[in-house]
């Protein structure tokens, strides 16, 4: 008689960091479609540590993505929320596919258009470098579509939704 054993343990950082992954590479990917050159790369890989680093706390709440364009207005503007689970189980699995799919119902934007990255969050946060308050734009009167689940993880998962 032959007997295994098999253990799995994922930890907040192993989830915090697939999370901040997936979604600063759907952000990558979104820029890229829109044909808006990101950050240099310090300043992205700023930002993820920071995303990962309150993902594993569980103060995020929602990573936002807002498109300025040259005049004045703010679209589109695209929200990934955070849900965290009490129970950490579940795989790795992301659905980056499916958005990339999706990017055929995304609207160009003109040239000179930038962008900047919001969070908001559940609960009180320590500071991170390069991130300071700010003021979100307003997203009245902008029509939504949700992408459903980007990414799951054991102790959290990541949606998408688009703003127009």
């Amino acid at each position: 008689m032959s007997t295994s054993t098999s253990t799995t343990t994922h930890t907040y950082t192993q989830t915090a960091t697939y999370l901040s992954d997936v979604i600063m590479g759907t952000i990558g990917d979104v820029l890229a479609l829109l044909g808006i050159k990101p950050s240099g790369s310090t300043r992205w890989d700023q930002d993820q540590r920071a995303i990962a680093a309150w993902i594993e706390e569980q103060s995020l709440d929602t990573v936002v993505l807002e498109c300025s364009r040259p005049d004045g207005t703010v679209r589109p503007i695209f929200e990934f929320p955070v849900t965290y689970k009490a129970t950490g189980q579940g795989e790795f699995e992301n659905s980056r596919p499916a958005m990339a799919r999706a990017h055929a119902k995304l609207s160009s934007v003109p040239s000179g258009t930038t962008y900047r990255l919001f969070c908001t969050f559940r609960t009180s946060r320590p500071p991170q470098t390069g991130w300071t308050s700010g003021t979100r734009a307003s997203t009245d009167g902008l029509r939504s579509t949700s992408f459903g689940t980007l990414a799951d993880a054991p102790h959290a998962s990541a949606s998408a939704r688009y703003l127009r």
